[in-house]
């Protein structure tokens, strides 16, 4: 047996963007101007929780001017003061809120001008129908104009590579330093990108974008947030807010009734600020904010998304679809042994195998061809007069028409079964047109070993079997496991027979797979779990993807596939890593379970805020034995809840932009954490706070 090596990765790859570093400096000062231009009421009004908060600062300030204005109140000089402090914390509420929100789209904003300076107008060389070549400025290109690019130039606009073989500088997109090989004919490295620089030969390109529809202008709309519109759990929690805060409105309107009727009346002031401490701020300050920074994460990942429905979506996703080569195993499957049959012998069959290679240019005919070199064969026949067959999904095969008019053909067992069948003759050899007993016999070895058979045949003699050797990727199973205590079911696609699936399925560790898989199959699966009501995701580069693509909830495109891929995803992987879609599922995940942990901590605060102004404003009357913090006065009670309503947005800017970190555990595992750490803490802290601060203050 005859192997050759195959290296495999020394470990993950860090799929953190490498692109140049966003220069960050004045990014708190943009901020803090933002945040005071979002006082327009026009924007105020597109967060309802803090449009009462805005209100509410109005009216507290109009109060301050004239403490009259809605009834006459007792030692006007002291209800000014605390009214002006009211106004002041509430302003300031508003303000950390639009900080928040500010300060997330700031350091999309940061990226997005570190894009912007790698872009830049260049003079193309466009081919004109008659062949002759005009110089244009690259705003002019359109979609569907052809453009010689020669070694140097940077390329005008994204397109299909339709002639040449060049190496292509993406590291301005990528990040990564290493050239990248384009050349036509291929899903996988036909496809470049404007603003990419071509390191040497020549390309001609087919352009597929108009002037501000690139790749590199989606990406800048993307991470500046100028695509993002809010995603239906956002808007759902958006109008539960709203509902709670009318509910608190409501509550708080009866409060005035009931302590005129105890004897400790109240001020319009007062009520906005009980007002405005029950309601959920928290989560209202900052619930933009982690929309914008779950974005943003996508972003470092390299992860271009059409929009926050997208990236919100990988976290509600029941049903991860996976290729098996190139996501599960490490893609490129070598020939690491030829195994005869019907009575050949081994340099017989590493003949036949580089002669049915000697025009597949993938990494897998370059190892058949390899191989068969190392045992001595070459090739017998005259490769210019030759014709090359190109694999298809249908057929299943690929191989040589010789100058001698003999078919040569590699591919699926079962398919050059069908190939010799189909040309069964009668040649004087007992060997010919039939299916030799032993080839089933090497099938399932290869099989078993979780490799792939190719058999090999010339006309109807069939040869032997090429054993393609596959290497799982290492740490999947590990990463499949956490998926499945999300409740996330994996499925693998393979072309390959049902007994390499199954092994390789096995070692992998995904929940199920689906052999001899076609394009069909892989909308027909993604259908079937969509019809159970689950969400499914997907990867894909090529063209016969692009159906699936487009019908997944999360369609992932790799950057170096074919345009119509990246057109029918909602996402396009930059790095072209196809494991990458688990990463997505992570990041999905901590955008929800980081919006659920800060809601359930913003609710949890009003229980304490409850106990702190409610009970010191029936004290009093002379309940004092409802003052249970121990507060100096209503005064202070109040002072000290909103000081601390207006501190908690700023102080939970951080974990609203870096995330809660993610664990992989089940739904009901998660309610149970959130209501344990985020629910009880909500309570305890907001108790603590108050007091601390009532201690400080002086106002009694």
């Amino acid at each position: 047996m005859t192997s050759n090596s195959i290296s495999t990765p020394s470990g993950p790859r860090d799929s953190r963007r490498h692109t140049p570093k966003v220069d960050m400096s004045g990014l708190y000062q943009r901020a803090i101007r933002e945040a005071f231009i979002k006082l327009d009421p026009r924007h105020a009004i597109q967060n309802p929780v803090m449009f009462v908060v805005w209100l509410g600062t109005i009216v507290t300030a109009l109060l301050t001017f004239d403490p009259n204005l809605f009834g006459t109140v007792p030692d006007t000089g002291k209800q000014r003061l605390l009214n002006g402090l009211i106004t002041l914390i509430l302003f300031f509420t508003v303000v950390f809120a639009n900080f928040a929100e500010a300060i997330a789209e700031g350091r999309g904003k940061a990226q997005a001008d570190a894009l912007r300076s790698t872009r830049s107008d260049t003079t193309a060389r466009k081919l004109l129908p008659d062949g002759s070549i005009q110089q244009v400025n690259s705003t002019e290109l359109r979609r569907g104009d052809q453009v010689k690019i020669v070694a140097g130039d940077m390329i005008p606009a994204d397109g299909e590579v339709v002639q040449g073989i060049a190496s292509v500088d993406e590291s301005a997109i990528t990040g990564e330093s290493a050239p990248v090989l384009k050349q036509p004919g291929t899903d996988i490295a036909s496809s470049v990108t404007g603003g990419t620089r071509i390191l040497s030969d020549e390309l001609v390109i087919r352009v597929t974008s108009d002037p501000g529809q690139g790749f590199i202008d989606r990406m800048i709309a993307l991470v500046e947030g100028a695509s993002r519109s809010k995603t239906p759990n956002e808007i759902a929690l958006t109008v539960l807010l709203a509902v709670l805060t009318l509910v608190f409105l409501i509550v708080v309107s009866t409060v005035p009734p009931l302590a005129n009727f105890v004897g400790a009346p109240t001020t319009i002031a007062i009520m906005v600020a009980l007002l405005v401490a029950l309601i959920p701020t928290t989560i209202g300050g900052l619930l933009s904010a982690i929309g914008i920074a779950g974005m943003d994460r996508v972003a470092q990942f390299n992860v271009i998304a059409t929009s926050g429905r997208a990236v919100e979506a990988c976290g509600d996703i029941n049903t991860l679809v996976l290729d098996k080569t190139g996501t599960i195993t490490l893609g490129n499957r070598l020939a690491d042994e030829f195994i005869p049959v019907n009575g050949h012998s081994l340099e017989d069959v590493a003949a036949i195998s580089l002669a049915a290679s000697v025009f597949d240019e993938t990494p897998e005919g370059r190892s058949i061809v390899a191989l068969a070199e190392q045992l001595g064969a070459s090739a017998t026949f005259d490769s210019q007069k030759a014709e090359g067959v190109e694999f298809s999904a249908r057929t299943r095969m690929s191989g040589t028409n010789l100058p001698d008019g003999g078919e040569v053909r590699k591919g699926a067992v079962d398919s050059i079964k069908g190939f010799v069948r189909s040309r069964s003759v009668s040649v004087g050899d007992s060997r010919s047109g039939s299916i030799p007993t032993d080839l089933d016999a090497a099938y399932e070895h290869v099989s078993k070993l979780g490799g792939t058979p190719l058999a090999v045949c010339k006309d109807n003699d069939i040869y032997g079997v090429i054993y393609l050797k596959d290497i799982v990727k290492p740490g999947l199973r590990e990463r499949f496991d956490q998926l499945r205590r999300m409740g996330v079911k994996t499925i693998m696609l393979t072309g390959d027979n049902r007994i390499t699936a199954s092994v390789i399925a096995q070692e992998a560790g995904v929940d199920d797979f689906i052999a001899e898989a076609t394009p069909e199959d892989k909308i027909s699966v993604i259908r079937a779990e969509q019809a159970q009501g689950k969400l499914v995701a997907m990867t894909g580069d090529g063209t016969n993807d692009a159906p699936a693509l487009a019908q997944a909830n999360v369609g992932v495109a790799m950057n170096s596939g074919t345009q119509a891929a990246k057109e029918a995803a909602n996402m396009v992987d930059l790095d072209s890593d196809p494991t990458k879609l688990i990463d997505l599922v992570t990041i999905g995940k901590q955008l929800l379970i980081t919006r659920g942990a800060l809601t359930t901590f913003s609710i949890a605060n009003d229980i304490a805020k409850y106990f702190a102004i409610i009970p010191t404003i029936f004290a009093a009357a002379g309940i004092g034995a409802l003052n249970i913090m121990r507060l100096k006065s209503p005064e202070s009670a109040i002072i000290s809840a909103l000081i601390y309503n207006a501190l908690i947005i700023p102080a939970l800017i951080p974990l609203a932009l870096k995330g809660v970190k993610f664990r992989p555990l089940t739904a009901d595992q998660l309610l149970q954490r959130n209501i344990l750490i985020y629910g009880v803490g909500g309570v305890i802290a907001p108790f603590i706070a108050i007091k601390l601060i009532d201690l400080i203050i002086p106002f009694s």
